[in-house]
C-alpha cells in the first residue's frame, strides 16, 4: 500500500503508510529541531526537554504515563539528535487514538515541575558520566567538537555540567513554544493504521496550533581541528573526520557507497587490511553523516595504545588507495549492501514510520524506495571514486580517547 502526505491548514505535515499483514502500528511526532538549535550556554536543553515531558504531561503524572501506555501493551519513547527530535509510540492496531493523544500531551502540555527538573538533572548527569566513561561513545562527541569548534553543531547533545545546571523550567517552556512550530513538525504513522482516523486525530490534537516555523540554526563550517583525550584506557580509540556532504548534495549516494566499500563491513578494505591482515585494530569502520548544509565522512578504530599511530596512518593510506583504485566489484558489493540494508530496514512499522518522516524532513516529500534504489544504481565507479577523493582532499579533524598517540614506528 502506498504512503500519503497531507498538510493541515496551520502547516503541520501528516504522513501515513498503511502496511498489509501487520497487527501493530507506529506513530511519531518529528520536530525539525535538535541540539544544534539550542541557545548559547544551554547545551543539552533539547535532550532535557525530551526527559522532562515524561515526568508529567496533560492530566497524567510520570506513573500514569507509563501505566496508560503499558496497559495496552504499547510503549512510548523519545530521542534527540543534533538536527531533529522524535516522540514515538508503538501500539497494537486500534490504539492509535491513545498514542496520538499521549504524544500530543508530551509536546503541548508538559508540566515541567521545578522539583522534578532538579531530580532529572541528576539522571542526565549520570548519563553524561556514563558516556564519558565509554571511550567508543565519547570519541564521536570529541570528533564533532573538533570538526565544528565553537559552533552549535559541534556541541554534545547531552550538554555539560555547567549548561545542565543553567537549565530551568522557563527555558524548557521557551524551547517547546519557540521550537515545536507547525511548519517544522511531521506527524507520521505506519502499520495497521487508518488514514481518515489519523487525519481526524491530527486535526483534533494539533490543528489549533498557531502557524509558524522554528528559527533556522546558523550554518556550520567544517574545521580541521583536534580533540585529544589522554585519559588511559585499555585501548586507544581514534576517530578521523573529513568534510562530508549535505542531505541534498548530488554526491550523497556516491559518498555512501564509497564509505561502505572503504569500511562498511568485514569485506571492506579497512577491515581486511587493519584487522585481518595486520591485526592493528579490534574494531574499525567508516561512516558518513549528513546534515542540511554539510556533513562528516569519518573512520573509527580501536587499537592497542602502542599501535594507535600505526593504525591511524594505515587507515589514511587505505582510504587514499580506495579513492584512487576502487574496483567495479567493490562498488557493486557496496551497492548491494546498501540496497539490502535499506529494504531489510523497512520491514517493520517503526522503521517505516521513521523513514517516512525523515524523508519529508530532508526532502519535503515522500521519496519512493524505488527512487532511492535507482539513485544507488546510478552511481558509477568514477562518481564513487570522486566522492571519496573530494572528501579526503581537504583537512581532517581527529579525536582520540585512551592515552597519548605515540609516533608510528
Amino acid at each position: 500500500m502506498s504512503a500519503s502526505l497531507h498538510r493541515l491548514a496551520n502547516g503541520i505535515t501528516v504522513a501515513i503508510e498503511p502496511m498489509d499483514g501487520v497487527e501493530t502500528l507506529a506513530v511519531g511526532l518529528y520536530a525539525d529541531v535538535g541540539a544544534r538549535s539550542e541557545p548559547e550556554g544551554l547545551s543539552g536543553l533539547a535532550h532535557m526537554v525530551e526527559h522532562m515531558v515524561f515526568k508529567g504531561a496533560g492530566n497524567r503524572d510520570a506513573r500514569a504515563i507509563a501505566e496508560d501506555i503499558e496497559d495496552v501493551g504499547g510503549s512510548l519513547n523519545a530521542w534527540t539528535a543534533r538536527d531533529h527530535t522524535v516522540f514515538h509510540g508503538r501500539l497494537l492496531a486500534g490504539d492509535l487514538a491513545l498514542g496520538v493523544g499521549m504524544i500530543a500531551d508530551l509536546v503541548r502540555a508538559p508540566h515541567f515541575d521545578a522539583d522534578e527538573l532538579e531530580r532529572e538533572k541528576g539522571v542526565v548527569l549520570s548519563e553524561l558520566g556514563e558516556a564519558r566513561d565509554t571511550p567508543d561513545d565519547i570519541v564521536f562527541d570529541h570528533l564533532q567538537l573538533a570538526a565544528f569548534p565553537r559552533q552549535p553543531l559541534g556541541r554534545p547533545v547531552l550538554g555539560d555540567e555547567a549548561s545542565i545546571a543553567a537549565i530551568d523550567a522557563d527555558a524548557l517552556r521557551a524551547w517547546v513554544t519557540g521550537q515545536y512550530r507547525p511548519d517544522g513538525l511531521v506527524l507520521a504513522a505506519a502499520g495497521k493504521v487508518d488514514e481518515a482516523e489519523l487525519l481526524r486525530l491530527a486535526e483534533a490534537y494539533f490543528g489549533d496550533m498557531a502557524p509558524g516555523a522554528p528559527a533556522t540554526p546558523p550554518a556550520a563550517s567544517f574545521a580541521a581541528g583536534a580533540k585529544l583525550d589522554r585519559r588511559r584506557f585499555d585501548q586507544i580509540h581514534l576517530a578521523l573526520g573529513w568534510r562530508g556532504v549535505g542531505y541534498r548534495d548530488p554526491a550523497v549516494h556516491a559518498l555512501s557507497l564509497f564509505t561502505t566499500a572503504a569500511g562498511g563491513g568485514m569485506s571492506s578494505r579497512l577491515f581486511q587490511e587493519l584487522r585481518e591482515q595486520r591485526g592493528l585494530a579490534y574494531s574499525v569502520y567508516a561512516w558518513a553523516q549528513s546534515y542540511a548544509e554539510t556533513g562528516l565522512f569519518g573512520v573509527y578504530c580501536a587499537a592497542q595504545r602502542d599501535q594507535g599511530a600505526e593504525a591511524l596512518a594505515l587507515a589514511e593510506e587505505v582510504l587514499a588507495r580506495t579513492a584512487e583504485g576502487l574496483t567495479e566489484a567493490e562498488l557493486e558489493r557496496a551497492r548491494v549492501q546498501a540496497k539490502a540494508g535499506l529494504l531489510m530496514g523497512l520491514e517493520g512499522p517503526a522503521a517505516r514510520c521513521d523513514h517516512l518522516a525523515r524523508q519529508i524532513q530532508v526532502h519535503g516529500r515522500i521519496v519512493p524506495v524505488a527512487e532511492t534504489v535507482a539513485a544507488l544504481d546510478a552511481v558509477n565507479l568514477a562518481a564513487a571514486r570522486e566522492a571519496g577523493a573530494r572528501a579526503l582532499s581537504g583537512g581532517r579533524a581527529i579525536a582520540t580517547v585512551g592515552g597519548k598517540l605515540a609516533k608510528a614506528a
